[in-house]
C-alpha cells in the first residue's frame, strides 16, 4: 500500500460514512504525515539513552563480559520481534498505537478484554518517564552545580525540594514541546539525539586507543543453575531498553511513506543498537574497571569521560542531561499517541482520542502531565513502578507476538504491503513464549537485581486490572453503534 492508495482509501472511507457520525468521527481525528523513517530513527535513540542510565547495575550485577553478552541477545530477541512488526505496522499503516493496537486488532474477536491489558501496559512505562527521569535530572543538577540547595518541604503526602522542582520545571518543559506540534518536537529529538552521540563515541572508540582498556579483565559473573536464572530475570529488566525500538511503529500512521518509512526505521535502529548494546560494556567497562563500576554504577562513566577526553564532569554532566532529555521527549510524544488510540478504538475514555488544531492529542499529553506531576511530588523516586511497568510491557508483546499468527489465520486475504516469509509464522509463536517464560520467571524474581519485590508486582497488576475495569466502563456505557463499530473486523 502506497502513500496514493492510502489516501484514496481515506477518501473512499469519508464519502461511505459521511452519514454516520461515530464512522465520521473516527476518521477525521487523524495524525498528519509529517514523519520521514531518519525521525522514527532519532526517536528509537532513546534505547541507547536509556542504556547510558543502566549499563553500570548491569555490569556490577553480571560481570562485563556477563553484560555484554546478555544485552546483545537481549537485541537479538529484539531484532527478531520487530522485524515482525515491521508487517504489523505495513498492515494497519493508520493505527497510532503500536503494538499495543495490533495485539487489539488480533485479539478482538476472541478475548476483547486483552486490548487494555496491552494497552495499559504497554502506556504506563512509557508514560510516566517525564518523572522518573525529571528527579534524575534534579538530581544530576543539584549534585554538579547546585550541591548546598538541601531544602525540602513537605505538604502532608506531597513533597518539594530542589531536585523535584527541577523535574517539574523539566516536566512543563517538555510538555510544552510536544504540544507545539510533532516538528518541533523532531527538532528537539535531533538536538539531544546528537549530543547522545559524543559520549557513545567517546564510550566505543577512545577506549581502544587507551593503555588502560583491559577487556580480559572482565569477568563473567553467570554460573550454573543460579546463573541461568540471574540471567532470565536480567533479561526481563533490559525488556524495555531493547524491545523499545518498536517505537519506530508507534509513529507509522505520521510518516509521510508508512510502509517504507516504518521498515526502515525498525531495520536501522535495530542494526545501530545491536552494535551500541554490544561494545559499550565491553569498550566502556573494560577501561574504567568493574570494581570502580561497583562502587559507584550510577555515574562511574562521568570520571571515565573526563579521563579519556579531558574534559571537565560539566560537560559530561550536559551531555547525559541532554541524553535524559531524549528518553522523555519521546517517552510523552510515544505515550500520548498510544493513550489516543486507545481513546479512538473505545480502549479508555473516547474523550483521549481527540487531536487539537495542530493535530497533537493534547487531551491524552494532558493526562500524562497529571499523572507525571502526581508520581514525582508524591513518591519523589518512581523508579519501581517503571521497572515494574515490564510486566505489562513484555505482556504487550506477548499479544502483539502471538496476535501475528493469529491475523495470518484469521484474516489471510487481508493486503499486507509488506508480507514476510511463512517461517516468520511459528517465530512468532516461539517469540511469544520465550517473552512469557521471561515475563513469569523476571517478574516473580526480579529482586534479586535489586529493582522490587512483592510490592511492585502487586502495584503492575493492580494498574493492569484498573485498566480492565475502565475498559469494560466504557463499553457499559457507549452507544451501541460505536460498540458494534469496535468488534468489527
Amino acid at each position: 500500500m502506497d502513500v496514493g492508495y492510502s489516501f484514496l482509501k481515506t477518501m473512499e472511507d469519508r464519502m461511505a460514512t459521511r452519514n454516520d457520525p461515530v464512522a465520521l468521527h473516527s476518521v477525521d481525528e487523524v495524525l498528519p504525515r509529517k514523519m520521514r523513517w531518519f525521525d522514527g530513527f532519532a526517536m528509537a535513540m532513546t534505547m541507547p539513552a536509556a542504556l547510558v542510565a543502566t549499563l553500570g547495575a548491569s555490569i556490577a550485577g553480571l560481570g562485563g563480559w556477563g553484560a555484554a553478552v546478555l544485552w546483545a541477545i537481549s537485541m537479538v530477541i529484539s531484532m527478531a520481534v520487530n522485524w515482525i512488526y515491521i508487517e504489523l505496522a505495513a498492515m494497519f499503516p493508520d493505527a497510532s498505537g503500536g503494538i499495543s493496537g495490533y495485539a487489539a486488532e488480533a485479539w478482538k474477536k476472541r478475548v476483547p478484554w486483552f486490548a487494555p491489558l496491552a494497552g495499559v501496559g504497554y502506556w504506563l512505562p512509557w508514560g510516566s518517564n517525564l518523572a522518573t527521569y525529571g528527579s534524575f535530572t534534579g538530581l544530576l543538577v543539584q549534585s554538579q552545580w547546585f550541591p548546598d540547595q538541601l531544602w525540602s518541604m513537605d505538604f502532608g503526602p506531597l513533597h518539594l525540594n530542589f531536585p523535584i522542582a527541577v523535574g517539574l520545571i523539566v516536566i512543563f518543559v517538555l510538555y510544552g514541546i510536544n504540544i507545539v506540534g510533532v516538528r518541533v518536537t523532531m527538532a528537539f529529538v535531533y538536538v539531544t539525539a546528537a549530543i547522545l552521540m559524543v559520549p557513545l563515541a567517546v564510550f566505543v572508540i577512545l577506549p581502544l586507543f587507551s593503555a588502560d582498556w583491559a577487556p580480559m579483565d572482565l569477568t563473567w559473573n553467570l554460573h550454573g543453575w543460579a546463573g541461568l536464572h540471574t540471567a532470565i530475570v536480567w533479561l526481563y529488566v533490559m525488556a524495555w531498553t531493547t524491545l523499545g525500538i518498536e517505537v519506530c511503529a508507534t509513529f507509522a500512521s505520521e510518516y509521510r511513506d508508512p510502509v517504507r518509512d516504518t521498515a526502515r526505521a525498525i531495520r536501522a535502529s535495530a542494526l545501530f543498537c545491536l552494535g551500541v548494546f554490544f561494545l559499550v560494556p565491553l569498550t566502556l567497562g573494560g577501561f574504567a574497571g568493574e570494581q570502580a563500576i561497583s562502587e559507584n554504577p550510577s555515574t562511574f562513566f562521568v570520571a571515565s569521560f573526563s579521563q579519556l577526553t579531558g574534559a571537565g564532569a560539566d560537560v559530561m554532566v550536559l551531555c547525559l542531561i541532554a541524553s535524559l532529555v531524549l528518553v522523555m521527549l519521546t517517552s510523552v510524544a510515544d505515550a500520548s499517541r498510544v493513550l489516543f488510540n486507545m481513546g479512538k478504538e473505545g480502549i479508555t475514555v473516547r474523550a483521549m482520542g481527540k487531536l487539537n488544531s495542530r493535530g497533537v492529542p493534547v487531551r491524552a499529553l494532558n493526562v500524562m502531565l497529571v499523572l507525571n506531576i502526581v508520581l514525582l511530588v508524591v513518591l519523589q523516586q518512581p523508579l519501581a513502578i517503571i521497572v515494574t511497568g515490564n510486566l505489562g510491557y513484555i505482556l504487550a508483546h506477548v499479544l502483539a507476538l502471538a496476535g501475528f499468527a493469529l491475523l495470518r489465520k484469521d484474516r489471510p486475504d487481508a493486503i499486507r504491503p509488506i508480507r514476510l516469509p511463512h517461517v516468520f509464522v511459528p517465530l512468532s509463536v516461539g517469540l511469544s513464549g520465550l517473552l512469557a517464560v521471561l515475563l513469569v520467571v523476571g517478574a516473580t524474581g526480579f529482586s534479586i537485581t535489586g529493582y522490587g519485590g512483592v510490592l511492585e508486582l502487586g502495584i503492575a497488576l493492580s494498574i493492569l486490572a484498573a485498566g480492565v475495569v475502565l475498559w469494560l466502563f466504557v463499553q457499559r456505557t457507549s452507544p451501541a453503534d460505536a460498540r458494534a463499530d469496535q468488534g468489527s473486523a
